[in-house]
């Protein structure tokens, strides 16, 4: 028995980390489809068999092996993960082998329970016959989510820099199906366009990214852009605008929030949800600023070779983010010149928003910092409603409801918490039509942002 316990023990060590992808399928959970789609798309370019996985199709394999207590998306990716083994076996038979395969689940460092899920996924994994010969590929926070060691070395920084622009094109695609599906002429046209263009791009980024040939890729987006505005009915006026913070994946992953973006959109509603980018923004940001503290502390007490090792790591995250930024600056504004989608937030801006309001702070750290700031942020731009989505019991986003609440008779802003586990609130729907009453006479008194 103590053997047993010594093994799973360096099971999470050994088995959960950074892994050459030579040879592998790399399995990725799909969080939005279309940045998952042009994520894997981009690996594969790179020579790394990458595929999304089918999601929510193994919920209840996902409650089963968990006890109620975890976050709700790993309940939903440790059904995904474990309904995708199951189908491949069925399908391969004999043949299948789960060395051939490493599931994707980065991690966060902090309090949110996100950073346990993959030790988690871990020690369910090891309960399965072979599937403890399955190995987790992690990423991880604590350095900027790195790509080194699962490619060839002189490959990373290529593969790094088309992986993010995929997830920026992939933001604006999604700003773009939000921007024109208030407003379509025929029902669906909206979704059968995206569907197309998600593909079309998926292309691109297989093809041109290798080649770092970014404005092959970008030609594309401009006439996916363009040739959006014919599904629109330009009879169609305006609608109330609503803004959307909270956990990333609830937010993002449109079976696990039960679809509000298109509920929200039934009752009137044009939306912006808050970006996948956003977050991969402030991990470089956050890096950065622990640098430069450590950078300071240290010279304080004059340690020099923890100055040294901290302005290593203050010139990297910052060349990081400096690309990062740069490169969602002139996307967006290449993408502006097609269509009026929503522009995305800037880390410092939301920290200067805290520091002014002296509402929270950055080093306190988790998403509470992007939500509590981009709600204010929403509010002072003219949006006409605001939503938090996020798991039941997520503490991030419970901070950012206790802090908000206080400040909505300021903001004059109608607000919305939407908390979310497997179940189905009947009141649900009637809160939402409820509080786009709220907007749409927020919209009337004051109008919204255009553009």
């Amino acid at each position: 028995m103590e053997s047993e316990k010594v093994i799973n023990f360096r099971s999470l060590s050994e088995n959960v980390g950074r892994f050459n992808l030579s040879n592998k399928i790399f399995l990725i959970p799909e969080m939005n489809r279309i940045g998952g789609h042009l994520l894997a798309a981009t690996f594969r370019g790179f020579g790394i068999n990458a595929r999304v996985m089918e999601t929510y199709k193994g919920l209840e394999l996902g409650r089963e092996y968990t006890s109620g207590k975890e976050c709700y998306p790993c309940q939903i990716t440790t059904g995904d993960i474990l309904y995708c083994m199951k189908t491949e076996s069925e399908r391969l038979g004999d043949r299948f082998n789960p060395e051939d395969y490493v599931y994707f689940m980065p991690e966060a460092d902090g309090p949110c329970r996100f950073g346990m899920y993959n030790k988690y996924q871990r020690i369910v994994l090891d309960s399965f016959p072979q599937l403890d010969r399955l190995k987790i590929g992690s990423l991880t926070t604590k350095d900027g989510y790195s790509l080194n060691g699962i490619i060839a070395e002189e490959r990373v920084r290529d593969l790094r820099k088309t992986a993010y622009l995929s997830q920026v094109v992939a933001d604006i695609l999604d700003r773009l199906l939000w921007r024109i599906r208030p407003y379509e002429a025929e029902t669906g046209s909206a979704d059968q366009y995206m569907e197309a263009a998600m593909h079309q791009m998926e292309a691109a980024f297989e093809t041109y990214g290798p080649k770092m040939e970014f404005d092959a890729i970008l030609e594309g987006m401009d006439e996916i852009l363009t040739g959006a505005k014919a599904v629109m009915d330009p009879e169609i006026p305006r609608k109330p605008l609503i803004g959307i913070v909270g956990e990333i994946y609830l937010r993002t992953h449109v079976h696990a929030n039960q679809d509000v973006i298109r509920v929200l959109e039934k009752y009137g509603a044009e939306v912006v949800n808050a970006s996948v980018c956003e977050w991969m923004n402030y991990t470089s940001y956050d890096r950065l600023r622990e640098a430069k503290q450590g950078f300071w502390y240290s010279l304080r007490q004059f340690r020099t070779g923890a100055m040294r090792g901290f302005l290593k790591e203050m010139i990297s995250y910052g060349g990081d983010l400096y690309y990062q930024q740069f490169r969602q600056k002139k996307t967006y504004q290449r993408a502006h010149g097609g269509m009026d989608v929503a522009g995305d937030h800037q880390v410092g801006h939301l920290e200067d928003i805290l520091q002014k309001e002296d509402l929270f702070c950055f080093d306190v750290g988790t998403e509470a910092c992007l939500s509590i700031a981009g709600i204010v942020a929403y509010a002072r731009e003219g949006y006409n409603g605001l939503v938090n989505v996020y798991p039941f019991t997520c503490m991030p986003s419970t901070i950012t409801s206790a802090i908000v609440k206080p400040l909505i008779n300021q903001l004059k802003v109608p607000y919305l918490d939407t908390p979310y586990d497997s179940s189905f609130q009947p009141g649900r729907e009637a809160s939402i039509r409820t509080f786009m009453y709220q907007a749409e006479q927020h919209f009337k008194r004051h109008g919204r942002k255009d553009g």
